[in-house]
């Protein structure tokens, strides 16, 4: 939605939050893209060499990975609620 308004409105005002929305939607979906890329990888035969144990960071990884995006995506979620009380005042 942001990158629709950037391009059909012509107030720069509008432009301006738009194009900083748009950032705050990229950053979740950029690192679910990376947390999904780590949870195949280290799931499959070839990874592990077929017979090998996983190694700590395989097993852990993607776990780390998930607390990390959960804790991006409520922080850029508070952050865009608290923007957008500022714009309403």
């Amino acid at each position: 939605m942001p990158i629709i308004v950037y391009f059909i409105s012509q107030d720069s005002e509008v432009k301006y939050h738009a194009r900083k929305s748009l950032i705050s939607h990229i950053i979740p979906v950029v690192l679910l893209i990376i947390l999904f890329i780590s949870i195949f990888s280290s799931f499959t035969p070839i990874a592990t060499g077929f017979n090998e144990q996983p190694s700590l960071w395989m097993a852990a990884g993607p776990l780390i990975l998930m607390a990390i995006y959960m804790l991006v995506y409520v922080i850029v979620m508070v952050w865009n609620i608290v923007q957008g009380i500022k714009v309403l005042r």
